[in-house]
C-alpha cells in the first residue's frame, strides 16, 4: 500500500498518523503509552527496527544488539523507533537432514511476517536486519511489498577459524566429513576442525548465499556502502546500523521509496557484482523473487546476457582461497563496485539509500590496497565470464543453474547414479558406490517434490572431501548452498515432482553437461523419452499439512524465484 493513497495532513507520518492522531485514536495511543511512548512520540515518524535475532544460528545472535543500536539512532534524529522480531532457521545445522525442507519455507515467512507487523502497525519507515542467508531475500521481498522508506542492515560476516595455522570454516567441517570417510584424517581431527571453525558470531565467512546477498543487496543500492563487508563484531558493523537509523528518517522526508530504487537496472548491478564475487546460485532464485516483487521483469536470460561480459574477479571461498573476512580488510565490495562501474558494468545513476547516485557514493572510494590478491584485475580473472551459467536441454527445457568455476572444465559426461533424495545420495559417496565418470541425479527435491527445495551442500562437499571434485557432476531439482563447489547444476525446471524430465532419467543413462554451449542433455532417443513419460507416475505428496503442505501446494517454479504470493493458474500439483 502506497502511501500517496492515503490523504494524510502529516507528510513525515503518513502511516502512523493514522493510528496516533485525534481524540478516536485515543485508544491506540493509551497502548502505545504502554510500550514507552511519550505525548510527543506521537509528532514523530514512526520506524520499524525488523530483528532477525535469534540463538538458533551464530549467524543472527548478536542482531539483537544491532537492532538496539539502529533504534537508538532513529530516536536520536528525531523519529520512534520500534523494535519487532521474526523467525530465522539454520541452514548449516539443518543441512542434510529433514530440518532442510523449511529453509526456503522460511524465506517467505520472513516476509510474510515483516510485512504484517509493518502494515498493521502504520510505520512510516522501515530498517531490517539480517544474518542467514533467507533473511535477505525475505526483508527485501516484505519491503518491496510495503515500499515504504527503508534500508537493509546486514548482520556482518563472521571471523575464520584456525586449523593449522589456515582460515577454516563451516565448509571446511562439511569437507572434513568427506575426508574422514576417505581415511585421510581420524577422528580426533575431525573433531578439532568441528571446535574451532565457528569462533563466535556471523554470517557463513566465504561468498556463500549471506555474503553473496548482502553485496547484492549493497550494489541494488538499498544498503549503505560497505554493509554488506564488514564484520559483524566491529566498530564498524555498529556504526552501519546507527547510520541507517538517520538514513531512513530522510529518505521519508525525500518520500524516496523502494520502488524508486530497486529498478531493473538496479538488479542488473546486483546481478554484476554477483558474477565479479563468483557469488552463490542462490543469488539467481532470490533476486529473481526480489524482482518480481516489487514489479521488475527479470528472467533467467539476463543473468546470461549479463553474466557474458563480467569476469569473475574474487578469488573467494568455497571454489577459491579467501575468506570473506580478507575482502573486508581490504575495502570490501565497494572499491569492487567503482572498477565495475569505470569499466561500463554497472548502471552509475541508479538512485540509492543514501538519497545520492551509485556513482556520486563510489567517487570517494579508495582502489583496493597494492599488492593484494584477493580480487583480480581484468587482466588476470579467475574466469573470463560469469560462474553462473543458465542450462536448457531436454533435461531442462525451463532452465537450470550451473555453477562454473572454470576449475573443474567446461564440459562433463558421465553415466546416471540416480536418487530420490539427498540422503540416499550422500550415503552412496561415502560409502564408496559414487565413482568416477559418474553424474549423481537428486531428484523430487524441488519446491513442490522437496517440498522446500532443500541446499545440497552436504554431498557436494562429501564429493570434495572424498576427492573427486573433477570427476563427477551432481545435478538436481534442489538447489545448493553458496558453500556448494564442483561440476553441479541444481535449480532443474520443471522439477521430477510435476513431471519434468528429470523424473525418467535411469542409472546408466548418459548425460552430458556442457557449459560452453549452456546445455544439460539426456542422451536417450527421443522417442525412448516419449515413451518414459507416458508411463511415468509421480509419488503422492510427502507432507500433507502444515506449512511444508501450504508452501508445496502455493509455490511457482525455481526458474520464477519459488514464490509463494505469485497468482497463477494452479500447476500440476502433488496432492
Amino acid at each position: 500500500m502506497s502511501a500517496k493513497k492515503y490523504k494524510s495532513a502529516h507528510p513525515d507520518r503518513p502511516y502512523s498518523s493514522q493510528i496516533t492522531q485525534g481524540p478516536e485514536r485515543a485508544a491506540s495511543r493509551a497502548m502505545l503509552h504502554a510500550v514507552g511512548f511519550g505525548r510527543e512520540d506521537f509528532k514523530k515518524p514512526q520506524v520499524g527496527v525488523a530483528s532477525t535475532w535469534s540463538m538458533v544460528t551464530p549467524c543472527n545472535m548478536h542482531i539483537d544488539q544491532l537492532a538496539r543500536e539502529s533504534n537508538a539512532a532513529v530516536d536520536k534524529a528525531g523519529g520512534k523507533g520500534i523494535i519487532f522480531n521474526t523467525i530465522t532457521i539454520s541452514d548449516g545445522i539443518s543441512m542434510g537432514t529433514d530440518g532442510m525442507h523449511y529453509s526456503l519455507v522460511s524465506r517467505e515467512v520472513i516476509a510474510d511476517s515483516i510485512e504484517t507487523v509493518a502494515g498493521c502497525q502504520m510505520f512510516d519507515g522501515l530498517i531490517a536486519i539480517g544474518g542467514c542467508d533467507k533473511n535477505m531475500p525475505g526483508c527485501m521481498m516484505a519491503i518491496a511489498r510495503l515500499n515504504r522508506p527503508a534500508v537493509f542492515v546486514y548482520g556482518g560476516t563472521i571471523l575464520p577459524g584456525k586449523h593449522k595455522k589456515k582460515d577454516v570454516d563451516i565448509v571446511s567441517v562439511f569437507e572434513a566429513v568427506g575426508a574422514h570417510a576417505r581415511g585421510d584424517i581420524d577422528d580426533k581431527e575431525l573433531q578439532k576442525i568441528e571446535e574451532v571453525s565457528i569462533p563466535g558470531p556471523g554470517s557463513c565467512g566465504g561468498m556463500y548465499t549471506a555474503n553473496t546477498m548482502a553485496s547484492a543487496i549493497e550494489a541494488l543500492g538499498m544498503s549503505l556502502p560497505g554493509s554488506s563487508s564488514q564484520a559483524a563484531i566491529s566498530p564498524e558493523k555498529a556504526a552501519d546500523c546507527r547510520a541507517a537509523g538517520e538514513a531512513v528518517l530522510e529518505l521519508i522526508k525525500q518520500d524516496l521509496t523502494p520502488k524508486k530504487i530497486m529498478t531493473k537496472k538496479a538488479f542488473e548491478n546486483a546481478i554484476a557484482v554477483v558474477c565479479a564475487l563468483g557469488g552463490s546460485t542462490n543469488a539467481v532464485l532470490h533476486l529473481l523473487a526480489m524482482a518480481w516483487t516489487v514489479g521488475v521483469k527479470l528472467s533467467l536470460d539476463d543473468f546470461t546476457r549479463i553474466g557474458k561480459n563480467v569476469p569473475v574477479l574474487a578469488d573467494l571461498k568455497p571454489s577459491g582461497k579467501y575468506v570473506m573476512n580478507e575482502l573486508v580488510k581490504i575495502g570490501g565490495v565497494q572499491p569492487l563496485m567503482k572498477t565495475l562501474l569505470r569499466k561500463g558494468l554497472l548502471h552509475g545513476d541508479c538512485m540509492t539509500v543514501t538519497g545520492k547516485t551509485l556513482a556520486q557514493n563510489l567517487r570517494p572510494v579508495k582502489a583496493y590496497p597494492k599488492g593484494q590478491d584477493v580480487i583480480r584485475p581484468f587482466t588476470n580473472p579467475i574466469k573470463p565470464e560469469s560462474h553462473l551459467v543458465i542450462l536448457r536441454g531436454n533435461l531442462a527445457p525451463e532452465g537450470a543453474v550451473a555453477k562454473i568455476s572454470g576449475k573443474e572444465g567446461l564440459f562433463f559426461k558421465g553415466t546416471a547414479k540416480v536418487f530420490s533424495s539427498e540422503e540416499k545420495a550422500l550415503q552412496a559417496i561415502l560409502d564408496g558406490t559414487i565413482q568416477k565418470g559418474h553424474v549423481i541425479v537428486i531428484r523430487f527435491e524441488g519446491p513442490v517434490g522437496g517440498p522446500g527445495m532443500r541446499e545440497m551442500l552436504s554431498p557436494t562437499s562429501a564429493v570434495m572431501g572424498k576427492g573427486l571434485g573433477k570427476d563427477v557432476a551432481l545435478i538436481t531439482d534442489g538447489r545448493f548452498s553458496g558453500g556448494s563447489h564442483g561440476f553441479v547444476v541444481g535449480h532443474i525446471t520443471p522439477e521430477a515432482a510435476i513431471g519434468g524430465p528429470l523424473a525418467i532419467v535411469k542409472d546408466g543413462d548418459e548425460i552430458s553437461i556442457n557449459a560452453e554451449t549452456a546445455e544439460l542433455k539426456l542422451h536417450v532417443k527421443k522417442k525412448d523419452i516419449k515413451a518414459r513419460m507416458a508411463k511415468l507416475k509421480l509419488p503422492k505428496a510427502k507432507v500433507k499439512t502444515g506449512v511444508l503442505a501450504k508452501y508445496a501446494a502455493t509455490v511457482t517454479t525455481a526458474s520464477e524465484g519459488a514464490l509463494t504470493d505469485k497468482v497463477l493458474p494452479p500447476p500440476n500439483r502433488l496432492r
